[in-house]
């Protein structure tokens, strides 16, 4: 979106995607071409839905609204810098965001829907199915940590770009991250069963 493209902060607004963005969406289509997956997640976000449809899943994949990107409250549109020049350090995952127009969110907040999320798509990947979610950068980090078992905080040592690939997955019967931040170019199916 504009937005992600100057590094504002997008949860609530519903921005479409750039004509960038649709052809990044496009690249991950082509890669993920003829892949099965036994459930499709979106957000409800309108820039998520057409990334779902333009990477070629838009009719399997069912609306979730606990992947909504984070509630950034009165931090909504703003910069990290325009943040932190008003009031110093600030963190979105260890300090949260102030009520604005929206309530905002914590990640501790987010972790439980996202938990929430797992608990749903677990029977699917232990059936030895794949599921593909569609959502935005920060609620996929607070997903990829607790997947993991990581403190919600830890969303913060992740950095995902925008229409990148992640898998998660399961190495030895534990829940691991098996690639992170992919770009199309730089994507190839998985050699191992497991999960995305």
């Amino acid at each position: 979106t504009e937005w992600s493209v100057n590094g504002r902060h997008t949860g609530t607004t519903d921005i479409p995607l750039t004509a960038t963005g649709e052809e990044q969406a496009r690249a991950v289509g082509g890669v993920l071409s003829g892949t099965e997956f036994g459930l499709v997640l979106a957000s409800p976000r309108s820039r998520a839905q057409r990334t779902a449809k333009l990477i070629g899943y838009g009719d399997q994949a069912e609306v979730d609204d606990r992947l909504v990107e984070f509630d950034y409250g009165a931090y909504e549109g703003r910069t990290t810098a325009d943040i932190q020049s008003e009031r110093g350090h600030w963190d979105l995952w260890t300090d949260g965001v102030p009520a604005g127009d929206t309530p905002g969110e914590t990640s501790q907040q987010v972790r439980a829907r996202v938990l929430q999320v797992l608990e749903r798509v677990l029977p699917v990947l232990e059936s030895g199915q794949d599921v593909l979610l569609v959502a935005h950068a920060h609620v996929i980090r607070a997903l990829a940590v607790a997947w993991v078992g990581l403190p919600a905080e830890a969303g913060g040592i992740l950095t995902l770009s925008t229409s990148t690939l992640s898998e998660l997955g399961f190495e030895h019967g534990r829940h691991a991250i098996m690639r992170w931040n992919c770009p199309a170019d730089g994507w190839a199916p998985s050699p191992v069963g497991g999960s995305r």
